[in-house]
């Protein structure tokens, strides 16, 4: 955990020197501890912190929530893009940009967290008909089927309002630049509430792992456990994608490279996912940032590329991702 929280401060350094003006880190250190309003370096630095804290804060939370919610479906394939809240969370911020005229980032909060939580209980619901009840196999294809039908929603309003879609595709991308102290501030109480909840479900999850019958017959009460920790969930995915928007693949790799080394014990899953997967969104952002200067490339971008071979190369290499 030392050397992971080590790994976490050199992406954070590396994100407030690296950019499309480089900078050497004495001189970031020298703005972060004696800043000098009259130097244009120190300005930069001062200026990257709150994306690095944003990536930071967002990153946390979706490794946090992927590896709960496999745990909390029992699916390793499981994370807020494939089981459909991410795409609730989406589909709401373009109803409140359509419906409600909602252009800022504060306001996209509270749609988000809407969405994602009528998407988390619409998917159990689908799944949990039935006799065999909410399965894995049936969770997956429950929100694989409502990511379809939001995806398909949201694109026949988007194509009816120009206005919509200009607003909306520069938060559909993905991305931490454009945000400031007033975003960061504004969902920080939601992912630490969020955060605090999914941490102590750790041994809830351990239960749910052995299968429902098992968790019933330790004692456990299943529903209450899926519930809370499905709070957590929530908290966690609309707040992020509200700030950041629809970022994949960091909540479906790093809890799976996080096992490789902790073993299937969900208390030692979840902070290793809360520490791993910033370190992951922010490394992304850098070369997003540094691949075509003095442009960027969106994060969400960025992740997808690597967040998909290194994917594969996981699940070819241990055999995880099966149901």
């Amino acid at each position: 955990m030392a050397a992971a929280i080590g790994v976490l401060a050199l992406a954070c350094l590396a994100s407030v020197a690296f950019g499309a003006r480089a900078l050497s880190f004495g001189t970031v250190l020298e703005a972060l501890t004696s800043y000098d309003p009259g130097n244009g370096d120190h300005a930069v630095v001062v200026s990257r912190i709150p994306r690095t804290v944003l990536g930071l804060l967002a990153g946390g939370a979706l490794g946090l929530a992927g590896a709960a919610m496999q745990g909390v479906a029992r699916n390793p394939l499981a994370d807020p893009g494939i089981l459909g809240v991410n795409a609730g969370a989406a589909f709401f911020v373009v109803l409140g940009i359509y419906g409600f005229g909602i252009s800022t980032f504060l306001g996209y909060i509270w749609f988000a967290l809407a969405g994602a939580a009528l998407a988390a209980v619409l998917v159990y619901t689908v799944a949990s008909l039935g006799r065999e009840g909410a399965t894995p196999v049936k969770l997956a294809l429950a929100g694989a089927a409502l990511s379809a039908g939001l995806s398909s929603l949201m694109s026949a309003v988007l194509v009816s309002s120009q206005q919509t879609l200009d607003i909306f595709r520069f938060w559909q991308a993905g991305s931490l630049s454009g945000r400031g102290w007033d975003v960061i501030s504004a969902v920080v109480p939601f992912l630490a509430a969020g955060a605090v909840i999914t941490l102590c479900a750790g041994r809830a999850l351990n239960g749910l792992s052995l299968g429902d019958d098992v968790a019933r017959g330790l004692g456990q009460r299943v529903g209450l456990s899926r519930g809370i920790t499905a709070l957590g969930v929530v908290l966690l995915c609309g707040a992020a994608t509200a700030a950041v928007g629809p970022i994949g693949f960091v909540g479906l790799v790093i809890p799976h490279m996080v096992r490789s080394f902790t073993g299937p014990d969900y208390r030692w899953i979840l902070p290793f996912s809360l520490v791993l997967a910033p370190v992951l969104l922010i490394i992304a952002d850098i070369i997003g940032r540094l691949a075509l200067p003095p442009g960027e490339i969106p994060v969400g971008v960025m992740t997808a590329v690597i967040g998909a071979p290194v994917f594969i190369w996981l699940v070819r290499r241990r055999k995880q991702a099966q149901l």
